[in-house]
């Protein structure tokens, strides 16, 4: 049994090994191909120094051999280290140098922001390019030429060097995208990752004969645990590069038969806004998730209606506690619509007044996790992962989350608000979140963020910002009248800015530290 990450695609590969383990574009790779890649990229990185411990970082697009990289640095030994190759170079170093980067796989077509960066950077001691070469002057190995020189089984191919790994070993560090201040480093361990990979394929019920989209990035944890948890069971993933063509995507769901479609709040409403949608053959499709931001009732509802047949999952997780923490049972979807049901297995999260007594039924807290899945901490940040790690009655950790929650008679959670997120209009307290789901109701609205801005009347005016369904119309007095008709007057929108789109991470989240530092 995988005590280790790589584990899993070691063990699948005998198990599965001509069973398609990933298909990019027209490219496809088995496990046992997949198995054998990443043995070459751990040879090399042995090879070039990397050892027990030292951390590798993987900075390419969706991809075989962003894949292929990934299991190769966990099975050299390393800490895998995503980093999202729109990253530029300022970020890059940053991050190469806060986490002593021994190691770096890149693409050779982004040489330019990458060269500089790495020359910042005072451990890293190699460079596995992506690409048809090596780009001149900048030293480092070939990626293509490392695998195409890496024989096959049946030629008796060099294993990689057993580094003495146990699970109590980091097996990541993900940065936090970093929508305030600097990006921070979330250590997580082997059995944090192993835990959790078990516990999200076993709710999800995934099976071997599943078939998985993947829009979302990998260097994003919930790409991530796409290819983990397909790992592990031995399913197939369909990696696409990004959601930029989702025409061609959908096509691409219909040609591959997906049984499985992860998704994140703008994905979801893009899909539901295609007349394409309408009609395209998705009778393959066995369940949906959101995770990464709450998707309004309201797009649930509507992808009920598009997908009868389909269990859909409402979940919520944060890195810090390997992306997943709840999720609720799609059975209990028709009565609980709005809520992220309860605790993963192996988990348990409940809320926290301010005192930190567990909070009754409906009262608004703090949501606190604990379980295999928390984080170790924040990378050379001990006074930022003590705000957020303390000691539980057991002696156990508890991570506290910053979210703000409600819990009802049935144990089952409802996200609230960031606590950041809070502010008060007219001596009351304002939620965005609750405004959001009363614009997500309007079918033109495609995208809706709520924030606090100075007012002399009102002290901190409610704004909302709308990304409008293009071909719609939609003006404020309609708006504002829709908004009467759901919320409390001191809830209703006294500004509002219509716009082409609106700013966000790399993992789909709206920023809204951007858009507060221009209200």
């Amino acid at each position: 049994m995988a005590h280790l990450l790589h584990q899993f695609l070691s063990e699948t590969a005998v198990r599965r090994p001509h069973h398609t383990a990933l298909i990019a574009g027209e490219n496809a790779v088995t496990f046992a191909e997949l198995d054998r890649q990443s043995d070459a990229v751990a040879c090399a990185l042995q090879s070039a120094g990397v050892v027990r411990g030292d951390r590798v970082a993987v900075m390419l697009e969706n991809s075989i051999e962003y894949v292929a990289g990934l299991f190769g640095a966990l099975k050299a030994g390393a800490v895998y280290v995503p980093v999202n190759p729109s990253t530029k170079a300022d970020k890059l170093a940053y991050i190469l140098t806060d986490a002593g980067v021994r190691a770096l796989i890149a693409p050779a077509a982004l040489a330019r922001q990458v060269v500089p960066a790495a020359g910042e950077a005072p451990h890293l001691a190699t460079t596995l390019w992506v690409g048809p070469a090596v780009p001149a002057g900048a030293g480092g190995l070939s990626f293509t030429d490392i695998v195409a020189a890496h024989p096959d089984a049946s030629s008796g191919r060099t294993a990689p060097q057993d580094r003495g790994l146990i699970d109590q070993d980091l097996a990541a560090i993900l940065y936090t995208s970093g929508t305030t201040g600097r990006p921070k480093g979330v250590m997580l361990s082997h059995a944090a990752l192993v835990n959790t990979t078990w516990s999200i394929s076993t709710y999800l019920e995934n099976t071997p004969d599943d078939v998985v989209m993947c829009v979302l990035p990998l260097t994003f944890g919930y790409g991530l645990s796409q290819i983990l948890t397909g790992a592990r069971v031995g399913f197939t993933v369909v990696l696409e590069r990004s959601f930029a063509f989702p025409a061609e995507t959908l096509a691409r769901m219909v040609k591959h038969r997906i049984t499985g479609l992860p998704g994140v709040p703008t994905f979801f409403s893009t899909l539901l806004g295609m007349e394409a949608m309408k009609t395209a053959d998705l009778s393959s499709l066995r369940y949906l998730t959101n995770a990464a931001a709450p998707l309004p009732t309201a797009h649930i509802d509507r992808l009920r209606e598009r997908f009868p047949d389909a269990a859909f999952y409402s979940m919520y997780g944060m890195t810090e506690c390997c992306t997943r923490i709840c999720y609720l049972d799609p059975r209990d979807l028709g009565t609980k619509t709005a809520s992220v049901g309860r605790a993963i297995p192996n988990c348990e999260a409940y809320v926290v007044d301010e005192l930190g007594n567990r909070a009754v039924p409906g009262e608004v807290g703090e949501l606190v996790v604990r379980g295999a899945n928390v984080m170790r901490g924040y990378w050379n940040r001990p006074e930022e992962t003590a705000k957020r790690l303390r000691s539980g009655p057991q002696g156990e950790t508890l991570l506290y989350t910053g979210d703000l929650f409600t819990m009802d008679a049935d144990g089952c959670l409802y996200f609230v608000s960031r606590k950041d997120d809070v502010f008060k209009c007219r001596g009351e307290k304002v939620s965005p979140k609750e405004v959001e789901n009363a614009l997500y109701e309007l079918d033109a609205v495609v995208e809706a963020a709520v924030l606090g801005v100075p007012d002399p009347a009102d002290g901190m005016a409610v704004k909302a910002y709308l990304v409008v369904r293009p071909g719609a119309t939609l003006t404020e007095m309609a708006i504002r009248q829709h908004c009467r008709g759901r919320l409390e007057s001191h809830l209703v929108p006294k500004f509002i800015e219509i716009r082409d789109e609106l700013p966000k991470t790399d993992s789909g989240k709206i920023r809204r530290a951007t858009l507060a530092e221009t209200a």
